[in-house]
């Protein structure tokens, strides 16, 4: 019997109902846990894509170091493709992040260079770039926020894979802003193949503690991120974030990170304005990342609504 390439077991993952705290039962939530990918987040897809195409392309070769800024699960994507395909890496990540993102990381053999936590992700951008122009020919960085083989990802895979998983009966899609890259690839399938579904961004508040989305107000705009093309968003704050990935956990059984959190309660919001519908929810990763952070630290007499 012969094992399947780590990198194929990247996708397909599954699609599941909220059951109990979903607010309008008229209304189907379905949840997409992006957490049960190998590396254990929706990144995993866009760090494949981008990966074999500059190695396709010959951008990357083995003499070169990988290097990205991140705010986690990218980097953590990245640095299990490399563990597997042999190669340096390096990662420009803020102070703020989890330990747990950087105890991965640091397993997977990945150098770290940290950038003021105050400044988020912008820092590490900033001290990426610094880095890669400092020495140029020693790296090659994927840059996920102007990269097109990230959304594309989810053009390819995700968002077939939802059309698949609902035979297209889905009616909303939403999806926390991060650099984009989920929405503007589920967008251009959807565009495509099913152009009656509404897409919806979650942008967090600003001045956020939601580690892996942006305020787009106060945050460098990523390149392949197109607001024009959704149709429409959602602002979330973080304490309705946190208390929904609360609730997920305690009442559905479904342990994610802070953005699915995020993402859900704008699900929920948009099922109570609705008669009928299949919302599907993008949960980006899982909730054992935040541990040493205080996203469950909260978890006395949580209700659904």
């Amino acid at each position: 019997m012969q094992g399947q390439p780590l990198l194929d077991a990247i996708g397909n993952t599954p699609l599941v109902q909220i059951t109990t705290v979903a607010p309008n039962p008229k209304v189907t939530i379905l949840a997409k846990l992006e957490g049960n990918n190998p590396g254990g987040s929706i990144k995993d897809r866009p760090a494949r894509q981008m990966i074999l195409a500059a190695e396709q392309s010959g951008e990357l070769t083995s003499e070169k170091t990988i290097l990205e800024p991140t705010s986690g699960n990218t980097g953590i994507a990245l640095a299990m493709i490399a563990a597997a395909r042999g190669y340096r890496i390096k990662l420009a990540m803020p102070a703020c992040v989890s330990m747990e993102r950087r105890s991965i990381l640091e397993a997977y053999g990945a150098e770290i260079a940290l950038s003021p936590g105050c400044e988020k992700t912008d820092g590490a951008i900033r001290l990426a770039h610094k880095i890669f122009a400092e020495e140029p020919g020693r790296y090659y960085m994927p840059n996920q926020y102007d990269n097109p083989n990230n959304p594309l990802a989810h053009q390819l895979g995700t968002g077939p894979e939802i059309l698949s998983q609902t035979s297209g009966v889905l009616t909303h899609l939403v999806a926390g802003m991060g650099t984009g890259g989920t929405l503007m690839g589920i967008t251009n399938c959807m565009r495509n193949q099913a152009p009656s579904v509404r897409i919806i961004g979650v942008e967090p508040n600003l001045g956020h503690a939601i580690q892996g989305l942006k305020n787009m107000k106060e945050s460098i705009i990523p390149a392949i991120y197109k607001e024009e093309l959704l149709d429409g968003k959602i602002v979330i704050d973080d304490d309705t974030a946190f208390e929904t990935s609360r609730l997920l956990a305690s009442h559905e059984g479904i342990f994610c990170g802070m953005s699915g959190g995020a993402a859900m309660a704008g699900a929920f919001r948009i099922s109570q304005e609705l008669s009928e519908g299949v919302i599907v929810v993008i949960i980006p990763d899982r909730g054992d990342r935040y541990l040493s952070t205080n996203l469950f630290k909260s978890m006395c007499a949580i209700c659904p609504p």
